[in-house]
């Protein structure tokens, strides 16, 4: 399967990885769909597992969990702000792929954004295996290292997917890694408004 191919590939040899995904011939869409869906999977369903099936505990205390329901409503609301996040972040990485001097047409310059949206996300993605066992500092410490390890896929495929100069690349990179903060950002901004209008986490008691 090309998607385990391509997720394997990026996480072992993200340079050859990279010049293989440029030479395909996919569209934006073809690229997202095949990928991103089943990817989200991870973490919506691990954190569904993980905070029903084994919990977590605050300063010591009782392990809290939460409630089937109430879990199932969460995680599938994480699942579309996933997919959301990537699709966005792929639309801005072509939005801006003119102004550092990417070549090529239109169809093949959103392939490419849209590719390195969804390339970069796999560490993350898979990251979210750590939900099964959804301690905050496990789970921060291992997504951390993982998105870290993103933003080294930006830096280092930018040049080689949008085959453009380190210089430009550079800039380029930077502002994709930019972005991406604010998506995050605004993600958490949302989540706070949801949860103020009543959809937050139930407790089992």
């Amino acid at each position: 399967m090309a998607i385990l191919q391509h997720t394997l590939g990026i996480l072992l040899r993200p340079n050859t990885e990279w010049e293989v995904i440029r030479n395909e011939k996919n569209s934006f869409i073809q690229v997202f769909v095949s990928h991103i869906p089943f990817l989200a999977l991870i973490p919506a369903i691990c954190a569904y597992i993980g905070v029903t099936q084994v919990g977590w505990a605050v300063g010591g205390g009782s392990v809290v969990k939460l409630t089937p329901a109430s879990a199932a409503s969460l995680c599938a609301l994480t699942y579309v702000a996933l997919l959301t996040g990537v699709y966005l972040l792929g639309e801005f990485i072509n939005w801006m792929s003119k102004t550092y001097g990417v070549l090529g047409d239109d169809a093949k310059r959103h392939y490419e954004s849209t590719a390195l949206a969804v390339y970069v996300s796999t560490p993350t993605f898979i990251a979210g295996f750590a939900m099964l066992y959804p301690h905050l500092w496990f789970v921060a410490g291992t997504i951390g290292l993982a998105a870290v390890y993103s933003v080294y896929l930006i830096y280092q495929g930018i040049p080689i997917l949008m085959n453009i100069s380190k210089e430009q690349a550079f800039m380029y990179a930077t502002s994709v890694v930019t972005v991406g903060l604010v998506l995050m950002v605004s993600t958490l901004i949302a989540t706070v408004v949801i949860w103020g209008m009543g959809i937050g986490p139930v407790y089992v008691n």
